[in-house]
């Protein structure tokens, strides 16, 4: 089992957070959330937001400190990587003229 966590530098709601992910399942990525007591609405496509007052806990409990470029690739290579679908209503890349 396997689960990573990036440091605490994203801002956001007035708190800075950090990403948890797995390299292995979304079940373990779930399991591992429920027992540091994050809540099912911090997960997000592929990972959870969690907030930097629970980071050193995450590490004490088994996760993997990494850098967010390592976490992203990690969660890529697993085949795990959700991305966020395009807006509605967004506009097109426009094409250059030939």
């Amino acid at each position: 089992m396997t689960v990573y966590i990036d440091p605490p530098v994203w801002p956001g709601h007035g708190r800075v957070w950090s990403h948890l992910v797995s390299d292995v399942s979304y079940e373990e990525l779930h399991a591992f959330a429920a027992a540091l007591g994050c809540p099912p609405r911090a997960f997000d496509r592929d990972h959870y937001d969690v907030p930097g007052t629970h980071y050193e806990r995450a590490v004490r409990l088994g996760a993997v400190e990494v850098g967010s470029k390592e976490l992203l690739r990690r969660l890529t290579e697993a085949g795990l990587r959700r991305r966020k679908p395009p807006r509605r209503g967004a506009a097109a890349t426009p094409s250059r003229p030939s």
